[in-house]
This record gives structure tokens, sequence and C-alpha cells, in this order.
């Protein structure tokens, strides 16, 4: 099935065209869920959360506001911050193991392999420096513009601006937008 008929049939509730899409991205999705979580059972209830919200919510998905896989890509990482915010998560968090902690440590500034998880690794390398921090911290570690600011020590109108630039340094690289 051509990608407009897959999704054209998924937005009317065609369970096929669910199998069909849940197949075609659910490890690129689980990757960037996991690259917030670091948890893989949570990052596997995250994943079926993402594809319930998607297909309850396929009506709202537009071609003219971007890819399809962008879609779900963003309802994948709100998800996963969504649940680094919560109170269980936070408090399961509390008692973790020494190798959670050494794991984050050696992947605080591991970009490549979180870049890669979803297939940009090449497209996010022909960018600046700065960029990749901007966009590394914002999408896929969920910083938020301001927790973004602090750790660069930069001014939040600065992360807003850089952000804004680098997506558009993205978008050219794409050859998309």
């Amino acid at each position: 099935m051509q990608p407009d008929q897959l999704i054209a049939k998924f937005q009317q509730k065609d369970e096929r065209a669910f199998e069909e899409i849940y197949g075609r991205y659910s490890e690129n999705i689980l990757g960037v869920i996991y690259s917030v979580l670091h948890d893989q059972e949570l990052s596997e209830e995250v994943l079926q959360d993402v594809f319930i919200k998607a297909w309850n919510n396929a009506s709202s998905y537009n071609p003219k506001k971007g890819r399809f896989f962008t879609w779900l890509l963003n309802i994948a990482r709100n998800a996963a911050i969504d649940k680094t915010r919560s109170k269980a998560f936070k408090n399961s968090k509390q008692n973790q193991n020494a190798a959670f902690f050494v794991d984050i440590l050696e992947d605080k500034n591991d970009f490549s392999s979180k870049v890669d998880a979803i297939g940009i690794k090449k497209y996010i390398e022909a960018l600046e420096p700065i960029c990749k921090k901007v966009i590394h911290l914002l999408f896929f570690k969920g910083y938020t513009q301001k927790e973004t600011a602090e750790e660069l020590d930069i001014p939040l109108g600065t992360v807003k601006t850089r952000n804004r630039i680098c997506i558009n340094k993205l978008r050219e690289v794409l050859g998309v937008g």
C-alpha cells in the first residue's frame, strides 16, 4: 500500500492499516521514547499509549502541516516527556542503582546514538555544533527551552532564536519546508 493510501485508511479506522503503520514505525518511535525514559519496559508501555492516541486522534493528522512520521514522533516525544514529569515516574527514579546513573553520565554527550535511533544522524551531523546541542536538548532529552538555556548558560531568547534557526537549517538539509 502507498503511504498516502495507508494513512487515509488509518484515518478511516482500518485495522490492517494500523498494523502496517505500527510495523513500519514502532521500532523508530520506541527508540525516541527510550532515549527520553531510559527504561525499556516503561518505553514499551508509552509506545502502546502513543499508538492508541494516534489511532484515536487520526483525524487530526493533516498532511499539509507535515509528514505523518513527524506527527507520530511529536506524539511520542510529548508522551515520553509527560511520563518523566509524572509523580509515579519521579518516585520510581528516587532509588535507582548506580548503573542507571553511570548510563546517564556516559550518555549525556552521546548524541549520535540517540539521533541514529530515528535514522537522522547524517542530517544532524551536517549542522553546526550549537545546533546539535540545542536540538539534542530540546528534542531528544526533552528539556524545556528554559532548561536548555540554563544547561547551555545562554539567555532564553537566544535558545528560542537558535532553535528556530537550527530547525530551519535541518529542513534545508532534509530538503523539506
